[in-house]
């Protein structure tokens, strides 16, 4: 007979391989929406690298994992109810937003899953209120920073081949941006990549009683997550990719290059100290920040108005969602 104590644990590790799958395809637009808006690479040329470059990213670091494993909620809390409650909540909203063609940021929307999923199992004393007061500052912050890296990072560009001719900058930008796209999407694998490597082990942690786990995550645990995550990206989520690199703002090669550049490198900052942010919140930034160095009408705000819309509703709806999903499997498992 099989051990029904693994029942849960093959639910999570299914759960968090569709998650990794979702956050994959809406995030494809993070890493090739500006290289694709811009033409430099097709669609199929473009979502290939993303998906290589995200598997080796999330192969790179546990920081992240580790926070979102064992920092959001306290030991207490961390049951196989607010695991599964926390993922489905954000695998619905992510699945949805997608279909509708909007960037939303699994990061967020997982952080208040898993905090609300705690809250309804035992109370608010089951959310790490510190850890979560980092996050939360992340989301201000983060895409500040990426807006205002786009801005002056194309204003450098701008000045430095003021006396160069159009056709000698797109030339020398078009090959930039393939790596500047190559290194976006590192960025996101290196942080959206080991959400859920931390989920997989949480729950494996759960099971085995085994907190060392943290400190030697499983390769194959590793290598699950990033084989999901880099499978979503292949499959492209293309309304949100045309969202990103042609309804906001028209995008050359320059503009892409400028706005992968800053984005990624707030990320890595991100990543390197561990704390999760929105690559699609830092990415979308940084595209309005390079717009706007032409002039603020060159951002389309009603379409920006629209994303801002669903990262403001992420962060409430996953919550609602995984605190009725928990209350209701409370005790299941």
């Amino acid at each position: 007979m099989p051990d029904a104590s693994l029942l849960p644990i093959v639910i999570i590790i299914l759960l968090a391989i569709g998650f990794a799958f979702v956050n994959g395809t809406n995030d494809t637009a993070n890493a090739i929406a500006t290289v694709v808006g811009t033409r430099v690479m097709s669609p199929r040329q473009a979502v290939l690298m993303a998906a290589a470059a995200n598997l080796v990213g999330a192969t790179t670091g546990v920081a992240v994992a580790r926070t979102i494993g064992k920092g959001i909620l306290v030991p207490e809390a961390i049951t196989y109810t607010t695991v599964i409650a926390g993922l489905i909540a954000v695998i619905a909203w992510t699945s949805l937003a997608t279909w509708r063609g909007l960037p939303v940021s699994l990061t967020h929307g997982m952080v208040s899953s898993l905090a609300m999923a705690g809250v309804g199992v035992a109370g608010a004393a089951a959310v790490n209120w510190a850890v979560l007061g980092k996050v939360v500052a992340a989301i201000i912050i983060a895409p500040a920073i990426g807006f205002a890296g786009g801005y002056l990072m194309m204003v450098a560009i701008m000045w430095l081949f003021s006396k160069s001719r159009p056709d000698r900058v797109g030339r020398i930008f078009s090959n930039a941006q393939i790596l500047s796209a190559s290194y976006m999407a590192f960025s996101h694998g290196r942080n959206d990549g080991q959400m859920p490597i931390g989920l997989i082990t949480m729950a494996m942690v759960i099971y085995s009683g085994n907190l060392a786990l943290w400190d030697s995550i499983p390769v194959w645990i590793i290598l699950v997550a990033a084989g999901s995550i880099s499978a979503g990206t292949a499959i492209g989520g293309w309304r949100v990719v045309k969202t990103l690199g042609v309804r906001m703002t028209a995008l050359k090669p320059v503009n892409g290059f400028a706005a992968e550049t800053a984005a990624a490198t707030v990320i890595q900052i991100a990543s390197t100290i561990g704390i999760p942010v929105s690559t699609t919140h830092t990415i979308s930034a940084s595209i309005m920040g390079v717009g706007a160095t032409r002039r603020l009408s060159a951002v389309r705000w009603g379409v920006a108005g629209h994303i801002f819309a669903a990262w403001v509703l992420t962060i409430p709806i996953c919550g609602v969602i995984a605190f009725i999903l928990a209350t209701i499997l409370k005790g299941l498992f």
